[in-house]
């Protein structure tokens, strides 16, 4: 069975931007600086030529790569969620038990969580830890640094866009 990867109708359309850039863009580019550095004769010592292919190497990987996650992404429609309980797509607002400090993540799937960007994998221990939670629920989890409280204060539909 193929393992299915969530995501947004959002992520999956900057994976297809990036697989479109790699393909059209980036490919021709480094086809043309490898024949380039053929021109300038012995490839052995040619660096640029080498540079080259390795770049070369790295974007067909990454397309691989790229085909291989849509080919296998779901695009969970996040415009209509039930916010009753916490699922895939939902913006939940925490207060940490211990701290008092509220912290606010959306649960995206792998391929979109960003920290840095307010999101948290569903994989995630604490997204894990979190799915089919109601407000008020409280929230357990595992941390390398040790047990975490947390209590559901809100979950609200993403903002747009």
């Amino acid at each position: 069975m193929v393992e299915r990867i969530p995501m947004t109708r959002n992520g999956h359309e900057k994976l297809r931007q990036e697989l479109n850039q790699l393909q059209r863009v980036e490919r021709p580019r480094i086809i043309q600086a490898i024949e380039t550095a053929r021109e300038h004769g012995d490839l052995k010592e040619n660096a640029e030529y080498h540079a080259a292919k390795e770049r070369q190497s790295h974007v067909e990987g990454r397309i691989m790569e790229l085909k291989d996650k849509l080919s296998r992404s779901e695009v969970i429609d996040c415009s209509a969620l039930d916010c009753e309980r916490v699922v895939f797509g939902v913006v939940v607002t925490l207060v940490d038990l211990d701290t008092d400090d509220e912290i606010r993540y959306q649960l995206l799937g792998p391929e979109e969580a960003s920290v840095e960007d307010g999101s948290i994998s569903v994989l995630s221990p604490l997204g894990r830890a979190m799915i089919g939670k109601s407000v008020g629920d409280e929230v357990v989890v595992k941390t390398p640094g040790g047990i975490r409280q947390f209590e559901v204060m809100e979950i609200s539909p993403p903002e747009a866009g």
